[in-house]
């Protein structure tokens, strides 16, 4: 009795970050969060917000962050609309080092949380079909990884949430969000210098960017392939 009390305890503990994360996303998206800034919204303030970095950048830029991993964290649907308005405000390499940064400890969060939570329940009832997937992705993480966040295909939130249930470790999945996300950050916050001449935020996405997204990762995925296709000769 005393075992079974001391599961359940340790189960319910297991899920309180994921059940605090989830309802923190329930308030905002109840609190209309995801709708406080538009692309209409951003064009108009553009100037004030410029302004204030001007005169605090150093507060603007702790400020700018804090919002940007809190964004990411609860899934609201306008960090795209954060990395233009990094362009702007802070210039390409500082909005983009900004913006990875943010992005990358927003991720984090979801991964640490869905891993406590998710990724523990699964393991600890797992069969052998988990277990050959959790090996082949711990040992080939770095280009199953890179391969995700390059191609913008794959939603963010879910490549924050698919490596945790498979238990890759933290620091590779740090260094792939890191490196992974900065092509495409770069180029939003490149057309973000130049705000004034954006109509809506889908004039970025165009053909020819998606297809040089896609031929990055690729060449992130061919040392992974390479290194399938050599342990099965062998065999």
């Amino acid at each position: 009795m005393m075992q079974i009390t001391r599961t359940m305890k340790s189960f319910i503990i297991r899920f309180i970050p994921l059940i605090a994360l989830l309802s923190l996303i329930g308030a905002a998206y109840a609190n209309g969060w995801h709708e406080l800034l538009s692309f209409q919204e951003l064009q108009n303030k553009k100037e004030s917000f410029q302004a204030q970095v001007s005169s605090e950048p150093i507060l603007s830029s702790a400020i700018f962050i804090s919002i940007y991993v809190a964004c990411v964290a609860l899934s609201l649907p306008i960090a795209s609309l954060l990395t233009l308005l990094s362009g702007f405000l802070f210039g390409l390499v500082q909005g983009t080092l900004i913006v990875v940064s943010a992005a990358t400890i927003g991720a984090t969060v979801i991964f640490l949380i869905a891993r406590t939570s998710l990724g523990e329940t699964l393991r600890s009832s797992a069969g052998p079909l988990y277990k050959r997937i959790e090996g082949n992705m711990r040992d080939n993480a770095i280009g199953y990884l890179l391969f995700m966040r390059l191609v913008p295909l794959f939603p963010f939130v879910l490549v924050n949430i698919v490596p945790a249930l498979f238990n890759v470790p933290l620091r590779i999945f740090m260094i792939t969000t890191f490196i992974g996300i900065m092509p495409g950050t770069a180029a939003y916050v490149y057309f973000g210098q130049q705000l004034g001449d954006i109509e809506s935020p889908s004039d970025l996405l165009s053909a020819e960017m998606l297809l040089a997204f896609g031929i990055l990762g690729m060449f992130a995925l061919i040392p992974t392939l390479y290194k399938q296709w050599k342990e099965r000769y062998k065999k």
